[in-house]
């Protein structure tokens, strides 16, 4: 039987993955039948888990969405009088985006002519570049989630889960839908572990993603013994490289190199 977690030992930091989820079929369904993140199931506003403002990370996240925005042409950009006339963050704090009109400011509405769903996503497609380039972390992570711990040892442990209703704070109390549970959003042709791999590189390292997709996609019963393998990949930036991976850890996909996701809001 597979272990629940796996762990992958890097340097100084001990990553934790929730195999369950990562080798499920979950799959972004906004626009297919989505029912957001409001107290009853909305599926008509196609708003997915946009109705809110994104919680930006730190002063430098925020200072990069507020540049990307002042390039957002009308055409591209529902709420561009809105961010001309106000900005696009909830206060002086930048720490949220705008809500307006019940959702976040970048949010396109359905009939929108210039496309719906998030006006960053759209203009990275249109730039030929990652999403995950433009758009704010939290929004291209989800339904990822990095709980970070530091053991006795000073070691820092990392456990990578999928996003769960206690996660939404008190909002998550009163919504009517969270799609990772039940079985609606779990229809998806890959597991997560490719489907979010993008996304889980970013996230985790371009070495240590490689390595876990090679444990996560050999058949149950026939692990390989890692450590036993002698191999490492040299990451390029100094720092120790990681056990068990091999040389084809140097062509995983790199930042700025993914293919954008059409049903990403």
């Amino acid at each position: 039987m597979p272990r629940p977690i796996e762990e992958i030992v890097d340097g100084d930091t001990v990553w934790r993955f929730d195999r369950k989820f990562l080798t499920s079929n979950w799959t972004c369904i906004w626009g297919r039948g989505c029912l957001g993140i409001l107290d009853e199931p909305a599926e008509h506003l196609a708003q997915g888990c946009c109705s809110i403002g994104a919680h930006l990370g730190d002063v430098d996240e925020a200072r990069m969405i507020s540049a990307l925005a002042a390039t957002l042409p009308p055409e591209r950009f529902e709420q561009h009088d809105a961010a001309v006339d106000g900005g696009v963050f909830a206060d002086e704090e930048r720490l949220y985006t705008r809500v307006v009109d019940g959702a976040c400011i970048f949010f396109n509405r359905p009939d929108f002519a210039g496309g719906a769903g998030c006006a960053l996503h759209l203009a990275a497609v249109d730039a030929g570049e990652s999403p995950i380039e433009w758009k704010p972390s939290v929004c291209w992570q989800l339904p990822i989630k990095v709980d970070w711990e530091e053991a006795d040892d000073g070691t820092e442990v990392a456990t990578v889960r999928r996003w769960s209703r206690p996660d939404w704070g008190t909002d998550g109390e009163t919504m009517a839908w969270c799609c990772t549970e039940g079985e609606l959003a779990y229809v998806g042709d890959e597991a997560v572990v490719e489907s979010l791999g993008p996304a889980l590189a970013e996230v985790v390292g371009a070495a240590v993603y490689v390595e876990l997709r090679r444990r996560l996609t050999v058949e149950d019963g026939d692990d390989l013994d890692v450590e036993a393998l002698g191999k490492h990949v040299d990451r390029g930036d100094g720092r120790e490289p990681v056990a068990g991976v091999d040389e084809e850890a140097r062509i995983a996909p790199e930042r700025g190199g993914v293919a954008a996701d059409e049903h990403d809001p």
